[in-house]
């Protein structure tokens, strides 16, 4: 009732108010309420539910989101996954929907209790919870048909780590192993990892998904298959927008811009970028013109459709001579402001154009193929 009753309240503020000692236990309600406005907006389908019972911060810090978890579901082949890393359990809860067998595995036994709580609540109760490391488990379990997990990313210290062997467990020793007990392995890596270093530390890699949400890369996927040979598919996802190519594919080099009159600019979404697939890009989308070498902008006469990011009008091209600027600025009071491959941070740059951030107008700062520093001023291309 207590936490029913403050579920939308300040959590701080109320652990500075509500005395101790009662019959209530204060902590515990204060990480219920603090969980659940965590999973409002990242697990609405958990947060709708009464009775889910929420791990400690750290727990909803790390786990997926009901997007992400619910887009795994597709990867998963057969009827049959063990999830060796199990946490939270939002990854597993989703992809073991309609699946004949399902083993949710975690090392720590509080864990293992909140997760076989929420699952009877998920609709999930036929499925196995054992409380094991994933070295472990994995080194007795039965063959299944699809292997998931999520390695933790952090030392024994608490601060994060970025290479494959560095996480916990070390996949790149467990995968041999896993692949001899399961057709496919799925594994979730830090979107700061290097797709080609991830790729080339771990056997039959058929898949690589770099998922994105609401422009921001969350996560790694790779997909290794037993027995797979030859080059990876790369997905570059943002929200319902997948753009994919093979390793093996080469695209030649774009057309680069010379100072030519163009109408719309183009953003790349944050997976493009990550897997640094321009060319490609390029190479899909007839007309696109990119601006430098180094700029990872691209332009174009004619407005490209379906283009992976962000399409803008161009208003205005400038350089940072005063006059120009004051010409094509004196309307301006506020601009969104993002620079590539140019020497000035955003702030600095809005700083010295005296401009606010937002409104309607964005600038694109960067330098082109001849070294000279422009600015693109544009607004959004619906």
């Amino acid at each position: 009732d207590f936490i029913a009753a403050h579920r939308t309240a300040d959590v701080r503020q109320l652990a500075l108010t509500t005395p101790r000692g009662g019959e209530i236990n204060i902590p515990y309600a204060l990480e219920q309420i603090a969980g659940w406005q965590v999973a409002r907006a990242k697990l609405p389908e958990w947060a709708s539910i009464d009775g889910i019972v929420y791990p400690p911060h750290l727990s909803m810090e790390q786990c997926s989101s009901q997007n992400t978890a619910r887009r795994k579901r597709a990867l998963v082949v057969g009827d049959s996954l063990t999830d060796l890393t199990g946490g939270m359990g939002v990854d597993f809860s989703y992809m073991a929907i309609g699946l004949k067998q399902a083993t949710y595995v975690e090392q720590q036994q509080s864990l293992c209790d909140i997760a076989l709580h929420n699952f009877s609540l998920l609709g999930l109760s036929k499925v196995l919870v054992a409380c094991d490391t994933a070295e472990h488990y994995l080194a007795t379990m039965p063959p299944c048909d699809t292997i998931y997990i999520d390695p933790a990313r952090r030392d024994h210290n608490g601060n994060r780590v970025y290479g494959i062997a560095d996480c916990s467990p070390n996949v790149t020793m467990l995968a041999p192993t896993m692949l001899s007990k399961a057709q496919r392995v799925i594994i979730k890596l830090s979107p700061m990892l290097d797709v080609t270093q991830a790729i080339r530390a771990l056997p039959s890699v058929s898949r690589v998904h770099i998922v994105c949400v609401a422009g921001e890369c969350k996560e790694l996927l790779l997909v290794l298959d037993r027995g797979h040979q030859g080059d990876a598919v790369v997905h570059c996802i943002n929200d319902e927008n997948d753009f994919s190519f093979t390793l093996g594919e080469i695209a030649p080099p774009p057309p680069i811009w010379d100072n030519e009159s163009i109408n719309y600019l183009y953003e790349p979404h944050a997976a493009i970028m990550k897997a640094g697939c321009f060319a490609h890009v390029a190479q899909r989308f007839d007309n696109l013109i990119k601006v430098a070498h180094d700029s990872h902008l691209f332009v174009s006469i004619q407005r490209v459709n379906d283009f992976p990011g962000r399409i803008f009008r161009i208003d205005a091209v400038t350089t940072l001579n005063k006059a120009e600027l004051r010409r094509h600025l004196r309307n301006l009071t506020h601009a969104n402001i993002a620079t590539r491959n140019f020497p000035l941070k955003p702030q600095a740059l809005a700083s010295r154009l005296k401009l606010k951030d937002g409104g309607n107008a964005y600038i694109f700062a960067t330098t082109t193929a001849h070294g000279n520093h422009v600015l693109f001023i544009t607004h959004k291309d619906a």
